[in-house]
């Protein structure tokens, strides 16, 4: 058996895992998966309950039975469905896909990866934590770095801000 003692003054850490810029471009780059399969962007490239889910965002319902709703000020959506949390569809005004998300897990930390409807990659984030999150374009290059409710450039600039709901 051995004992290990720590001075009264030591820290003990508990987790927490801390990532610059370029781990957090590495590990998005060595885990990359492909994009999303054919026949399930196919199912999804028109939102069959567009009406239903714009009717919910419109009176501020985002936890449906079924499906999480996110709307964006520019009027675009996303839809997450609670059977298949690792995908995350974005649509158009009009119902029609313009992203599929893939995330590489459920527990922090871990990639997520944003393609077109064609299989391009658009993007690529690795979230650290519910507040923070590291996005990159395709060419990895640092697109934005969320922290809280402010999101910096590679020059630690604020560039961005957003209202965390609690």
């Amino acid at each position: 058996m051995v004992l290990i003692m720590l001075p009264a003054g030591a820290e003990v850490l508990t987790g927490g895992v801390k990532y610059t810029v370029d781990d957090a471009k590495l590990e998005l780059r060595h885990n990359r998966p492909s994009a999303a399969d054919y026949i399930i962007t196919r199912n999804n490239f028109i939102d069959k309950d567009r009406n239903a889910n714009y009717f919910a965002l419109l009176k501020g319902k985002t936890n449906l039975n079924d499906r999480i709703l996110a709307l964006f000020s520019d009027g675009t959506y996303a839809v997450n469905y609670k059977n298949d949390l690792k995908h995350v569809w974005y649509y158009d005004k009009d119902g029609t896909l313009i992203n599929v998300e893939i995330r590489t897990s459920l527990d922090f930390p871990y990639g997520s990866y944003k393609y077109s409807p064609d299989g391009e990659l658009v993007n690529m984030s690795l979230r650290v934590s519910k507040d923070e999150t590291f996005i990159f374009s395709p060419f990895g290059e640092l697109l934005g770095h969320w922290v809280g409710e402010n999101c910096y450039d590679e020059n630690g600039n604020v560039v961005m801000t957003r209202k965390i709901m609690k």
